[in-house]
């Protein structure tokens, strides 16, 4: 082959020259790809603080936290006119402890005038009583098996405890439900329960003794809590939820599975398949509702409900960033709709052929939103494959009126755990307050549900003489 001919002298410069610039526009592009990578991950991250920053707001537990004032606020208190509402007032006691009189003064306050009697008017007050210490002394006969030569032991019905000596004084079964409710249901904490029982009820009891006594409540609620267990499991339906607890500062997770009439919560150290399986079991034949966390795929025997009030929260928030996105408006719309079908379902006012016409139509028309071609936006092809994996779980509801179409019955079985964390510094500081707080929380929110006084059943709890379950909490009571 022959060799190609120089260039003329000429016509060098000009293609060093152009070999410059080449080299210039090579490394320019290169800056600029590594500009735009740069910029790509900054918008990620940007994307991904601003959405934490979102959830920290859902998560505020503070109404009146808010970063700024409302310009014009509306005014607090009741509406006048028509929008006052419903008057109402304090209803007269229906009955009556004690009488005072209230005479009139000997001179008018004003004029120093005589004052004649017109009528005598009636005030009631309801009041707290003056709190003192209940003090019961039990006289413990101790004797001695003729037969066996064991040491036997009496015990009064009342009796929280068989310890004597330097244990023989303990607090009563009133005193420690007491606790037990002020702490596992209001969230209050040891010492501020301590103060309470000394400044109003005249009880000294230090923090360490109220721990005690919530222990030993606890292990006297410990078959109850295992009947609950095996209640939820053998339950037609079943909501499950989970949030973040700490225990001794490290991150754990509190679970609830919870029925119409049972509530069960468990602290465990993570949030996959084992930790959802373990009350109800991997084998579960029943309907699981959830909110489409992964690990509630894996119960493969289970028939399933996802929250819809899930996936219309993320919904609003992808609207938030793009508010015309055509393709989330029409998810949301069809969502939306089958809510409101339900609704009609449940009302009376859509007939059963009615209802199965729409159930068609909310599952084709999905159907045509989720066969398009996957968004080139990661939040939106996220929600696009969540939306495909969890099809067949998404409209449940409309097959069976007696399933949720979402998650709220567990959201309420944790809002009062979720409050406790962010009062009582997020959780527990032993594994034995962690199993404390999960049988404890268990029975009062099961009494709840059912319409039993939670402090009977706790009376009747630490006053057993072995740990038994009262009869209330054995089988549940009848759906109607």
């Amino acid at each position: 082959m022959p060799r190609p001919a120089d260039p003329p002298a000429s016509d060098v410069p000009e293609i060093e020259r152009l070999r410059r610039d080449n080299e210039q526009l090579r490394e320019d592009l290169r800056r600029s790809e590594a500009e735009r990578q740069r910029l790509r991950r900054e918008n990620e991250k940007l994307k991904e603080e601003l959405e934490a920053a979102r959830r920290a707001v859902y998560r505020q537990a503070a109404p009146f936290a808010r970063g700024t004032r409302v310009a014009a606020p509306k005014r607090p208190g009741r509406k006048a006119g028509a929008a006052y509402g419903p008057r109402a007032h304090r209803r007269p006691p229906t009955h009556i402890d004690e009488t005072y009189p209230a005479p009139l003064p000997a001179a008018c306050p004003h004029c120093a005038g005589p004052v004649r009697p017109v009528r005598v008017a009636t005030q009631y007050q309801e009041e707290l009583p003056v709190q003192r210490p209940l003090v019961r002394r039990f006289a413990i006969a101790i004797g001695r098996c003729t037969q066996c030569r064991r040491r036997v032991q009496g015990r009064h019905p009342l009796q929280t405890s068989n310890a004597l000596g330097a244990a023989a004084v303990q607090l009563g079964p009133q005193a420690t439900a007491f606790a037990v409710l002020l702490n596992k249901r209001y969230g209050l904490a040891y010492g501020k329960i301590a103060a309470l029982l000394r400044d109003r009820c005249g009880l000294t009891v230090t923090r360490g003794g109220l721990v005690h006594a919530i222990h030993r409540a606890a292990s006297q609620a410990q078959p109850t809590y295992t009947t609950l267990c095996a209640t939820v499991r053998g339950s037609p339906v079943v909501t499950v939820d989970e949030t973040s607890w700490r225990v001794d500062a490290v991150l754990q997770w509190l679970w609830v599975w919870t029925t119409p009439t049972t509530t069960v919560y468990a602290i465990l150290p993570g949030r996959g398949l084992a930790q959802a399986a373990s009350v109800i079991g991997l084998d579960y034949p029943g309907v699981l509702q959830h909110d489409g966390w992964h690990s509630y795929r894996y119960f493969r025997h289970a028939a399933h409900q996802t929250c819809l009030a899930h996936l219309l929260r993320r919904c609003r928030t992808l609207l938030l960033d793009d508010p015309g996105q055509p393709w989330v408006i029409a998810v949301k719309a069809v969502l939306q709709a089958a809510l409101a079908t339900r609704d009609g379902a449940h009302a009376g006012t859509l007939s059963a052929h009615g209802l199965a016409v729409a159930r068609g139509q909310y599952l084709a028309r999905l159907g045509r939103l989720l066969a398009r071609r996957p968004s080139r936006q990661p939040r939106l092809a996220r929600l696009q494959q969540h939306l495909l994996t969890e099809f067949a779980a998404i409209f449940s509801f409309l097959f069976d009126p007696t399933l949720d179409a979402t998650t709220w019955r567990a959201e309420q079985a944790l809002r009062p755990a979720v409050i406790t964390r962010k009062t009582c510094g997020g959780g527990n500081r032993t594994a034995r307050g962690a199993a404390s707080q999960q049988v404890l929380t268990s029975v009062l929110r099961t009494a709840d549900q059912r319409g039993l006084d939670p402090t009977t059943v706790l009376v009747t709890l630490l006053t057993a003489p072995t740990p038994t379950v009262p009869p209330a909490l054995r089988t549940p009571p009848a759906l109607h």
